[in-house]
């Protein structure tokens, strides 16, 4: 079967150039700057107080990202044409890139926490970065699968290569697809603390003097050219193909060879089967900080040789709207190849361009691009490349979007509370013992339980000055591929150089956060710590382990809640299954320091004791977790003789629309994700060995789970409750559950997933043992 061509038939932007795709478009092809005065906050103690700033007055509840993020979504529903009242909305995709998410919001919860003692739990846990795919899909009635990927500035253009693994796989008919990011003070402190902030308005590839902050929306309807073809509607471009890669060089500057965004530019081409000589254009990361305008122009003369396409950076007009700008870029090359004018690079100072490219200086050129490669790099060596092609156009070799390889798991280890390590999690589970003793007093509630890891003690194989650099979700993340390897053998330095890593995580680096903003709240900007800034980033766990292992694969970090372990297993047994990668390290892990814990405890169904039954009412416990997952094709494992565990067989997503922090009671969503994973498995309800349950002991998660396990057929299987002894790990609970069912906690025969996140999404996954 022939994966489809993806079309690109809607299309919003919001930005400092403009509050529409016409607006913005207008001034972008015509040069004229979107970077002005920020007025969103203080500037006084930065460097600069110039910002690509939306100028449209966006509601300030329940966020500015959100806000953001509707407006851009309702211009691309309506550019396409798209009534989704005449669709299945269970096939409605929604697929975001954000590194900052609803940040102001969580700013703001934070002062109060910092001056004044005073923690709003419930806005606090309504702004983690998750709901940003939980407001978008609440907003606009979207009922299917649902992530939030989180790469820092390489987020959106990350997020479009999900969608495109999504379509190519027909799981969805349509996908809302883009990235969104709002100014904010954590961001401006921290560039600037880095000394990454251009004092006037950034001139990339000129000057090369900083960067500029931005902020915006973009966002895009994607569905197949066939189905574009029957809704008669016209197709803007097509998404023919991405390509990511990690540079496993340094936390926050790229490697100076450009080795890893070459890289990742030749996979993108790759995939859509196109080559060098085809591109026409080449919409740069292009920040203006020097290490990036070196290293960029050198990857393009490793792919290209001495014939560089036309190449311009649209963020000398946009500012650099981080985890949004992959979306924002794509939405400019896009238009692009719809309008026949490349976007210029202004505010080059007069300076001659130092490294041979042409930049499209000052004005819009007029030209007729067929192919555009548009870059998006970020913290820890993050490389992301997309293809997109006029609708139509053929390739000159085969396109590598469909599945050739079987994919099977050759590693698993995990961590929990109180068992710092695979060996330790099994022993407490065959013992009954739980991982989650600790008591800890939050403010207005009491004495609570809280399954806390001994990160120095499960960390102590990792070279200690590599460790000083390290935040907690790092070193969690860091121990549970150490422990993988002790327990399944390294690998040889090619092997770990051809290994990618996909990181996730249900709520983030807390820690680094909290305490890089309270710096900045107590002592401005001499309290903002430009080594904490490194690791606020979602991804600085995925550049950290990259470095430890020399991983230089394909790269990416989805921030998803619940269901994050499954989303991730997902994504990356999708892309070694079309031969996109041999293998990849999937690593997902959380932390919940005190500030975590007293929003969760504040909140409804936090257990007072550490007695957890799911299924009786009893409450949930917090336990801090991290989990490794190997995942390689069959082919790769049988070349290294590596021993298969299982073999991975099938998923299913879904969502429904219900809200922030909330659940479908009914169950009707949930059984959509556990049907939609047997049936791609190609497995009976009465042949799945046993179900990995995602109860906890809250009884409205456990209620909702029992209803669609009903509904989905699967009642009356063998269950296995791990978060009685582990305790709700969120991010990792999936992994986790795998790793105690792929360690003797299940009787045998197909295992089956099953998580759900506050929001309602849902995710599940089907492996066969063999047994």
């Amino acid at each position: 079967m022939t994966t489809p061509r993806i079309a690109l038939t809607g299309l919003g932007l919001i930005t400092g150039a403009g509050d529409d795709v016409e607006k913005g478009w207008s001034s972008i092809s015509a040069g004229i700057s979107g970077i002005r005065t920020n007025t969103q906050f203080d500037t006084s103690q930065l460097l600069t107080d110039w910002a690509g700033m939306v100028t449209a007055p966006q509601p300030t509840e329940p966020d500015r990202c959100y806000s953001l993020a509707a407006t851009a979504i309702r211009e691309a529903l309506r550019n396409s044409g798209l009534d989704l009242d005449t669709v299945d909305r269970d096939r409605v995709a929604v697929v975001v890139g954000s590194s900052l998410g609803a940040m102001p919001t969580l700013e703001n919860v934070h002062r109060g926490l910092v001056h004044e003692g005073r923690l709003d739990a419930e806005q606090a846990a309504a702004s983690q970065l998750p709901c940003v795919g939980d407001y978008i899909a609440a907003e606009f009635d979207l009922r299917g699968p649902r992530v939030v990927l989180s790469n820092a500035c390489a987020a959106s253009a990350v997020a479009l290569g999900y969608a495109a693994e999504l379509l190519w796989k027909e799981d969805v008919d349509y996908v809302i697809c883009g990235g969104v990011d709002p100014l904010a003070e954590l961001s401006a402190y921290g560039f600037s603390a880095l000394g990454a902030l251009d004092p006037e308005p950034c001139s990339p590839m000129s000057a090369s003097t900083g960067l500029t902050l931005g902020e915006g929306a973009g966002f895009m309807v994607l569905e197949s050219a066939d189905r574009a073809a029957e809704r008669g509607v016209r197709v803007l471009a097509e998404l023919g193909g991405y390509g990511l890669s990690c540079d496993g060089y340094h936390q926050t500057a790229p490697d100076p060879s450009g080795k890893g965004a070459a890289a990742a530019m030749a996979q993108a081409l790759e995939t859509a089967g196109l080559v060098p000589d085809d591109v026409d254009y080449l919409n740069l990361h292009g920040t203006g900080t020097p290490a990036n305008d070196a290293s960029e122009p050198k990857a393009l003369k490793l792919l290209f040789g001495s014939s560089i396409p036309p190449a311009s950076s649209t963020k000398s007009i946009l500012g650099h709207t981080l985890g949004a700008a992959g979306a924002v870029e794509a939405v400019v090359s896009t238009l692009a190849i719809d309008r026949g004018i490349l976007p210029p690079t202004v505010n080059t100072r007069g300076v001659a361009q130092p490294f041979g490219l042409d930049v499209v200086p000052d004005d819009g050129r007029r030209a007729d691009p067929e192919v555009v490669v548009s870059n998006s790099f970020a913290f820890g060596g993050n490389n992301a490349s997309v293809v997109l092609n006029r609708p139509g156009r053929p390739g000159s070799a085969p396109r590598r979007t469909e599945s050739v390889h079987g994919v099977v798991v050759t590693g698993a280890a995990g961590l929990a509370g109180s068992a710092g390590n695979t060996e330790q999690l099994i022993a407490a589970l065959a013992d009954g013992r739980p991982c989650f003793t600790g008591l800890e007093h939050v403010e207005g509630v009491g004495e609570v339980p809280i399954g806390r890891v001994d990160v120095k003690s499960a960390s102590r194989g990792i070279n200690p000055s590599r460790a000083r650099r390290m935040d907690p979700l790092s070193l969690l993340a860091a121990a549970a591929v150490g422990d993988l390897y002790a327990r399944h053998g390294k690998p040889s330095r090619a092997e770990a150089e051809g290994t990618g890593i996909v990181f996730a995580t249900g709520y983030g680096p807390v820690t680094s956060v909290l305490q890089f903003h309270k710096g900045v709240l107590e002592q401005g900007i001499t309290g903002a710590n430009p080594s904490l800034f490194a690791n606020t980033v979602v991804n600085a766990a995925a550049g950290h382990v990259a470095m430890l292992h020399r991983y230089r694969g394909y790269t990416a970090t989805i921030a998803n809640g619940g269901t994050s372990s499954v989303l991730a297993l997902q994504l990356a047994a999708r892309v070694i299954a079309r031969g996109a990668a041999d293998r990849i390290m999937v690593v997902i892990a959380d932390e919940f320091p005190e500030q975590a814990l007293a929003t969760q405890a504040g909140l409804p169904g936090y257990a007072r004791s550490t007695r957890v039954v799911p299924g009786g009412r009893t409450g949930m416990v917090l336990s801090e977790g991290a989990a490794a997952i190997l995942l390689e094709s069959e082919a790769s494992a049988a070349a290294r003789g590596a021993h298969a565990l299982a073999t991975v067989k099938g998923y299913g997503a879904s969502g429904e629309s219900v809200g922030i922090g909330r659940i479908g009671r009914d169950g009707e969503a949930w059984a959509r994700a556990l049907r939609g994973a047997m049936a791609e498995a190609g497995t009976a309800p009465d042949e799945i060995g046993t179900v990995v349950s995602a109860a906890s002991g809250y009884s409205l998660v456990d209620h909702a789970q029992r209803r669609a396990l009903g509904l989905a057929g699967l009642a009356d299987r063998p269950l296995v409750t791990p978060k009685a002894l582990i305790g709700e790990t969120y991010g990792s609970a999936g992994a986790l559950g795998l790793v105690a069912a792929l360690s003797g906690a299940a009787p045998g025969g197909p295992l089956l997933l099953s998580s759900f996140a506050y929001g309602g999404s849902y995710a599940a996954a089907v492996f066969d043992t063999g047994a």
